[in-house]
């Protein structure tokens, strides 16, 4: 709430020698009657009348205070908001070989990738947004939809054994990922169309190679950005032995060169992590590069609304009139 005067509020300062004048002076003024001895009512009760006397004085203030408010008009205020969203087309092609159990990024390279797309998504609720995984082949885990949770629910059903239960053939197929996650986006009226490639490998399987995706992509106006995700060197990775699991240490394979090509050739960027933080930064990096566009226009209307204050300071100021020539009436001095 708003007040349209709001000048006349400093009249409220007017209580404070109104207060003053009646906790001082105002049993000074009152009617008295001399008595010899007031021993005998020192214990007697206090009747019901004595103790709502202050309610004059209360209702007297309280019937100012809103004549006050009304004066000062008290508007409400209706907005609301036309906007106007130029969301941005993404897919994420994602590597879901066996390899991506690795244990360099903790838990593991797939989880920590699933983590961080997570929280990408759901920083952009107003982009479609789609999901590629691939190994030795690709295929589409879930088309662009704006529907997030449903997205996120598939996200978080991504594993590396498909390839390992034989459901897919395991490898990685970086041309034949890119591909997918492009064809996806072909028919998008979007002006912005990406594409967000993590693999921790170089390209062996498939039949299309990275760069003959990558120009595809270009000739599309589809950018993209590529992501190595892998320690430097060597990477722990759990192999499956009689009774439990054994640490081996296997090498870590990233064709940062042939990343590096499909991101200049379709004007994006080339990123590298080594841990779990890098990898969120380079999400947020790419957040910021992909900004939706908004336009926004905002409306209000205002409305008077001193009609209670004043009903209520008519009601009020009735009710001291009442009591002050019924209940509170003095007899003529």
């Amino acid at each position: 709430m708003e007040f349209a005067n709001k000048e006349y509020l400093l009249l409220l300062f007017l209580l404070i020698p109104y207060i003053v004048w009646y906790l001082m002076y105002r049993k000074k003024s009152e009617p008295t009657m001399r008595m010899s001895d007031t021993n005998v009512y020192r214990f007697a009760p206090r009747s019901w009348k004595v103790t709502l006397m202050p309610l004059q004085p209360l209702l007297r203030m309280a019937v100012f205070v809103l004549v006050v408010l009304v004066l000062a008009r008290p508007q409400t205020q209706n907005s609301w908001k036309k906007q106007t969203v130029e969301g941005i087309d993404i897919m994420l092609a994602m590597d879901v070989s066996t390899s991506m159990l690795a244990e360099d990024l903790k838990p593991n390279r797939i989880e920590a990738a699933k983590l961080v797309a997570a929280e990408f998504i759901t920083g952009r609720p107003n982009d479609n947004i789609g999901l590629t995984i691939f190994a030795g082949e690709a295929f589409t885990q879930c088309p662009m939809t704006t529907d997030h949770a449903s997205l996120l629910n598939l996200l978080q059903s991504v594993r590396t054994d498909i390839a390992a239960r034989g459901l897919i053939e395991d490898g990685t197929a970086i041309g034949m990922g890119l591909a997918n996650a492009v064809s996806r986006l072909k028919d998008s009226k979007a002006k912005s169309r990406v594409v967000i490639l993590l693999t921790d490998g170089s390209n062996n399987r498939g039949d299309l190679s990275p760069m003959t995706a990558a120009e595809i992509a270009k000739s599309l106006g589809i950018r993209v950005y590529t992501i190595g995700v892998g320690t430097n060197k060597v990477a722990p990775y759990p192999m499956q032995v009689a009774g439990g699991v054994q640490y081996v240490n296997i090498p870590v394979e990233i064709d940062s060169k042939t990343l590096r090509e499909i991101a200049e050739a379709t004007d994006g960027d080339f990123y590298r992590a080594t841990n779990n933080r890098e990898l969120q930064n380079i999400y947020k990096e790419i957040d910021k590069l992909e900004k939706s566009k908004l336009n926004v226009k905002k409306f209000s209307k205002r409305y008077e609304a001193y009609q209670p204050f004043a009903i209520a300071a008519v009601l009020l100021l009735l009710l001291e009139i009442l009591l002050r020539i019924t209940i509170f009436r003095k007899l003529p001095s």
